[in-house]
């Protein structure tokens, strides 16, 4: 990478408006609960997701051949149908700035799992990030409150980034023997096994009877359209363009944002203990982040 690549304002601005994306698709994931179950919603958004991914590799030319079945499975359990079904089933009782929050612990969650399953050494500025983030997960989930229904969606959202890590281990290894994959593909391979399984998931799991109310479409619509087709296409225009270092910034930036926007547009002001909380989880993150670039 070049150093122009650091100063590029058109890559720049991309991951502006990624990041944006990201993050208010967190306000849609959270709005549209009152009327579609959590699984539904997961389906549909796979089931539209992949029509758009497929229609997009189509445009680009990248051909239709699978990638690995079995990692390409693996990511699709993990990092679709856990990271964003656990995701969407935590919003259904908690804050959209709370879970988003948790999910992205992500992280931490791939540095202790690499340590565990990959032999990789934990470094003592990892060991101090990892505390820190611990203590933040104690503070916003407030254990002490009682109250199960938060507690649950925090649960929830914790073991969203776990599935989420465990995923980024599963594709590490698949790099690892399959270096040339495309990360087109693979996104759009693994999003059509999601469809299936949580097609399955939802027709066997009892839920609401969904409400087809302009907000489904528009959570759907923003899901399919902006959230994965765009925001993919932008990762990907961005990590051409710019450092990985400078690229990784989405990654703090994400969650960071969702909680202003469920602030401003929600009403969700997450007081004194769960700021706290959420400041050392983000003070955490910027620290393993720094410490991989």
């Amino acid at each position: 990478m070049s150093a122009s690549g650091k100063s590029n304002p058109l890559a720049i601005s991309g991951l502006i408006v990624l990041t944006l994306i990201w993050s208010y698709s967190w306000i849609f994931m959270k709005q549209v609960t009152g009327y579609v179950g959590a699984f539904d919603f997961t389906a549909l958004r796979c089931i539209f997701g992949t029509l758009v991914l497929f229609l997009v590799l189509l445009v680009r030319g990248r051909g239709l051949r699978p990638t690995p079945f079995k990692f390409t499975f693996a990511i699709a359990l993990l990092q679709t149908c856990g990271m964003i079904g656990l995701a969407q089933w935590a919003l259904v009782s908690g804050g959209a700035g709370k879970v988003a929050i948790l999910t992205y612990t992500m992280p931490f969650w791939v540095v202790i799992l690499a340590a565990l399953l990959l032999g990789e050494r934990l470094r003592r500025l990892q060991y101090a990030a990892i505390g820190i983030a611990a203590i933040g997960l104690v503070l916003v989930m407030q254990p002490w409150q009682l109250d199960f229904s938060s507690l649950k969606s925090a649960l929830l959202a914790i073991l969203s980034g776990i599935s989420w890590g465990a995923s980024a281990i599963v594709a590490k290894r698949m790099y690892t023997r399959h270096p040339g994959v495309d990360l087109l593909s693979l996104t759009a391979w693994q999003m059509l096994y999601a469809a299936l399984v949580m097609s399955l998931v939802a027709w066997l799991v009892p839920q609401p009877e969904i409400d087809w109310q302009p907000i489904v479409f528009w959570a759907l619509g923003y899901s399919a359209i902006l959230a994965t087709a765009l925001a993919w296409s932008l990762w990907l225009f961005v990590l051409k363009n710019l450092p990985a270092s400078i690229a990784s910034l989405s990654t703090l930036a994400v969650p960071v944002c969702g909680v202003l926007f469920s602030w401003w547009l929600l009403g969700e002001n997450p007081g004194p203990v769960e700021g706290a909380g959420i400041v050392l989880i983000v003070l955490a993150l910027a620290v393993v982040s720094g410490k991989k670039r």
